[in-house]
């Protein structure tokens, strides 16, 4: 009888231990232990190079969010922004943390969850006579953006839509690799408007040191960011939306919007 109670008792033990186990197992990821984020590195103040450490929002939350997910490491994979989703749907990666919007178009390819708020602003040389304030004002400008970007499709509506039939000339689009190539392309003459997320813009007016401007006041096509999931990775889209409502509700969320110039989500 004492051996049956006492193997009932280490059973009982050894059954509760298992279920604590998995209460508190770590997210399913590509590696264990490890929080592959997909994430273009050239995206300042999202995401950026300090020599060799990652820096910025994204990188931020990224760990975060790999803390709350069962305290994984976490490593970055520097990818180009039109690559993301195919690097994401080919397991480069587990994730997209980089500043993405949501759309309908994204969501069809991946699962979002979202994470912050952002709206777009234009910038001219501040020598430049057009201080367009709205994309209606861009007719017949010369406008450059990050390849990519959702803004794009958006400008040519209007192009079609609004300046062609009134007269005013297109909107000429040129699309590039960075945004640091179209802001340098702005100072260089080559474009006469750049369209950037609202936060990256200010930062680069602030390196610029009086060369460029934001001429918009208000900010505009206001959108959601989302971090994505491949779709079918059930587990670790629901394990990630946990976590990121936990962090949305906590002061150091808070802060680093604040931090950053974005809204919360």
């Amino acid at each position: 009888m004492p051996n049956t109670t006492f193997s009932r008792l280490a059973t009982a033990v050894l059954m509760g231990a298992a279920l604590f186990a998995g209460s508190v197992q770590a997210a399913p990821t590509a590696t264990p232990g490890t929080l592959k984020v997909g994430m273009e590195i050239s995206y300042p103040p999202f995401e950026s190079y300090d020599g060799d450490k990652v820096v910025g929002f994204d990188p931020e939350v990224s760990t975060a969010l790999a803390k709350q997910l069962g305290d994984l490491k976490v490593e970055f994979v520097d990818t180009r922004f039109p690559n993301l989703i195919l690097g994401l749907n080919a397991n480069r990666f587990d994730t997209i943390i980089s500043g993405m919007y949501i759309t309908d178009e994204r969501t069809k390819q991946a699962d979002a969850i979202p994470y912050a708020q952002v709206g777009a602003a234009i910038m001219v040389r501040s020598d430049s006579t057009a201080k367009p304030q709205q994309p209606e004002d861009l007719c017949g400008l010369k406008v450059g953006l990050q390849q990519g970007t959702n803004w794009i499709n958006q400008l040519k509506a209007v192009s079609a839509d609004y300046c062609t039939k009134q007269n005013k000339g297109e909107i000429a689009i040129s699309e590039f690799p960075t945004t640091a190539e179209a802001s340098q392309a702005l100072m260089s003459g080559n474009i006469q408007a750049h369209l950037e997320i609202s936060a990256a813009a200010k930062m680069i007016v602030d390196k610029a040191r009086g060369r460029i401007v934001i001429s918009s006041q208000k900010s505009l096509y206001p959108q959601t960011l989302g971090i994505y999931v491949k779709k079918g990775n059930t587990e670790l889209l629901e394990k990630m939306r946990g976590v990121v409502e936990t962090y949305k509700r906590s002061g150091e969320y808070s802060e680093l919007l604040k931090k950053y110039n974005l809204d919360p989500a």
